[in-house]
């Protein structure tokens, strides 16, 4: 235990990696992005590897991070099954729910409400994820990830197959009578994706009208839909998501499969509340 490094700097280190941000890591544990930067700079004193590689706007783990992190991951997730184990867990935790903005909005949302109609004495926590690194096993009892399924530790649900296909305002559909008409719109990329725009433009017959059309990226796809719903472009998007949306039309019954879907996920090896189990199986059945 002496050649541990102090607690403090571990949370340090979790925090930050997790976030890629000593301000929110900071905000998260109660303390200044001064104290996070010490203390991650003790800790990598300490190892005498660096955890971080500093750039001028952003964070990056370095290769010793990266491998380091899935470790301490474990760790603490150790603990907090050890501390139920020992302890129990009380009746006032709230379930915790992360998921990217776009499926709380467009797919979970009006599941919640029924749920909630249901089973009112549940008390729930939802937290927003972009990136794939906001993903991970502290802080939510269960998850929806977009991916291929190939995590490790933890137990998982397909949400079903996913096919992706452009979608727009309706003022704009008026003007797509066939896939060529997309010359010269704006396309409304969403990084992240497997299955992106020269995707569904190849499946079409008109790869070439990539180079004819304007671009515009974004870093999520709520930007994209709101963009596209407001006139300001096409973008491609998942089938369900459009299930409570009538703010965008699908131009083209054309579609493209990925081999990427949403699961719900849910850590192996944590003891499960029965609060987090009731909701657990409520998703499952309004899939």
């Amino acid at each position: 235990m002496t050649q541990l490094p102090p607690l403090l700097w571990l949370q340090a280190f979790e925090a930050a990696a997790r976030t890629l941000s000593f301000t929110a890591a900071g905000n998260e544990l109660g303390v200044t992005q001064a104290a996070i930067s010490q203390r991650i700079r003790l800790l990598e004193d300490r190892l005498g590897q660096k955890l971080f590689v500093r750039h001028a706007r952003s964070l990056t783990l370095s290769p010793a991070g990266q491998a380091w992190l899935p470790s301490i991951h474990d760790a603490f997730a150790r603990i907090s099954e050890g501390t139920s184990e020992v302890f129990g867990m009380t009746s006032e935790q709230p379930v915790t729910l992360r998921a990217t903005p776009v499926i709380q909005q467009s797919w979970l949302a009006p599941r919640l409400i029924q749920l909630h109609r249901q089973h009112a004495h549940l008390s729930l926590r939802l937290v927003s994820a972009i990136w794939p690194d906001d993903f991970g096993p502290e802080g939510a009892d269960i998850e929806i990830r977009y991916g291929r399924g190939e995590w490790s530790g933890v137990e998982m649900w397909p949400l079903g197959d996913e096919q992706l296909l452009p979608v727009c305002s309706p003022q704009v559909a008026k003007t797509l009578t066939s896939p060529e008409a997309l010359a010269g719109h704006t396309l409304l990329h969403a990084v992240g994706f497997g299955v992106g725009w020269p995707g569904w433009l190849q499946t079409a017959g008109v790869s070439h009208l990539e180079a004819q059309c304007h671009a515009l990226t974004c870093d999520n796809q709520v930007m994209t839909l709101a963009l596209a719903s407001q006139g300001g472009g096409v973008a491609l998007t998942h089938r369900r998501l459009l299930e409570q949306r009538d703010d965008l039309v699908a131009p083209f019954s054309l579609s493209v499969p990925s081999d990427e879907r949403f699961w719900l996920v849910r850590p192996s090896r944590r003891i499960v509340s029965e609060d987090a189990e009731t909701v657990w199986q409520w998703l499952i059945n309004a899939i």
